[in-house]
């Protein structure tokens, strides 16, 4: 008597499939679509909408594809798609398309592909391999000194660009990492509290004071060795201290943008100007909104290039407070859900996959928003699934995937 094996191979796709996940980042991709689609509103931009479904579709496809692909075959190939991810880098310094002063991507026939975006892959890829090798260990000095060897070529190639956003990625994607793999907390700390040092000396002597204080207040709270503990001290004041010569020699721009963080209405027609006018998005929304499509300041247009940096205002705008904590609160599930992955996993390749792809997450998703409301500086950070972006779309996906992959994975070792 013939079988019926349908009934069992749709149980077994539900049983290993991450429904919460898939559910959130659907969602995600949701409110993004109609976030542009009235960014762009009857305008000239409207093909921006398009382009993100289109983005959607293809990237929701690479998606349930890499959560099938074997563990054994993307550990075999991590090297391999790191060193792509870098020739990527190397070319478009030669061959890119140039774009607000930044040198990023590659035209392939009608589409473009923005290596910075692939290069977050490939680091992942590298890092998780080269950690996941039985007898390395991220807590000695020649294993912790190859991570950053591989953290640190496409952090100089992406500045090269210039893209200074993105190259902070790759930071933040190798501390999320380091911490998640034991290494020494004090010196993480350190180093955090470094780009916090030089902000508060920028901003003025009292403030530099005051972070000084209270870092160094922390710093002893490590209980680590006084020597250790005041040499870290002497370098944050010796930081702080040439940190205004080095601002003096950056670039135009690039003061502009620390300026604008640092004091938002020192030029509300320049470059505080996109800050000021999503900050009155979001703060005339309220707690229920103006409406779909009723939004004064994206319907205007007050935001240049609303669509992309600037993407979280237009649903606090439009749908308020309400609007805008559901959009934080599905990224914190994601992020909750990457880490609970990591965690539960007994791979630690598929392990160091996860919670790299939650680092990209949360730092994407904490820099974006923080610029949005004038907490962080504008560095060119989109906001994952809802910034206007076919690389950066179809790179979250993927990362999406690979958390699927990783959640199969342990699905079917049980």
């Amino acid at each position: 008597m013939a079988q019926d094996y349908t009934g069992g191979l749709k149980k077994s796709i539900a049983s290993y499939l991450d429904w919460t996940t898939v559910f959130i980042a659907i969602m995600l991709i949701a409110f993004g679509l109609i976030s542009i689609y009235s960014a762009t509103y009857d305008s000239a931009m409207s093909s921006y909408f398009d382009r993100q479904l289109l983005s959607s579709g293809i990237g929701l496809v690479i998606m349930f594809v890499v959560m099938y692909i074997p563990e054994r075959w993307l550990s075999s190939n991590s090297y391999l798609i790191y060193a792509l991810c870098i020739g990527l880098l190397i070319a478009v310094l030669f061959i890119g398309i140039e774009s607000h002063g930044t040198k990023g991507w590659i035209r392939l026939g009608s589409f473009t592909v923005q290596p910075s975006e692939v290069a977050k892959l490939g680091l992942i890829f590298a890092i998780a391999k080269y950690l996941s090798v039985k007898g390395n260990d991220i807590r000695t000095i020649r294993d912790v000194s190859i991570v950053i060897i591989l953290t640190v070529i496409p952090f100089v190639l992406i500045l090269r660009q210039p893209d200074m956003g993105s190259a902070t990625v790759m930071l933040a994607l190798l501390f999320g990492i380091l911490f998640w793999s034991g290494f020494d907390l004090f010196i993480l700390y350190f180093f955090v509290a470094l780009p916090v040092i030089i902000l508060m000396a920028l901003k003025g002597n009292i403030y530099f004071i005051s972070a000084v204080t209270m870092l160094s207040g922390i710093s002893f709270l490590f209980r680590r060795k006084i020597v250790l503990t005041i040499i870290a001290i002497s370098i944050f004041i010796s930081v702080g201290s040439i940190a205004p010569v080095f601002y003096e020699n950056l670039q135009t721009h690039q003061k502009a943008r620390i300026e604008t963080f640092l004091n938002p209405g020192s030029n509300p027609l320049g470059s505080g100007y996109n800050v000021m006018q999503s900050k009155l998005a979001i703060g005339s929304g309220g707690v229920y909104g103006k409406g779909f499509l009723k939004g004064t300041q994206t319907q205007l247009r007050y935001i240049p290039m609303q669509w992309t940096d600037f993407i979280y205002s237009v649903p606090n705008e439009e749908f308020g407070f309400i609007g805008g904590a559901s959009i934080i609160l599905l990224y914190l599930a994601l992020i909750y859900r990457a880490i609970k992955i990591a965690n539960e996993v007994e791979s630690k390749f598929h392990s160091i996959l996860a919670i790299g792809s939650a680092s990209v997450f949360l730092y994407h998703f904490f820099i974006n928003i923080g610029m949005t409301i004038g907490l962080i500086p504008v560095m060119g950070i989109p906001l994952p699934f809802m910034s206007s972006g076919g690389s950066s779309m179809i790179l979250n996906l993927t990362l999406v995937g690979l958390l699927l992959n990783a959640y199969r994975n342990y699905k079917l070792n049980r």
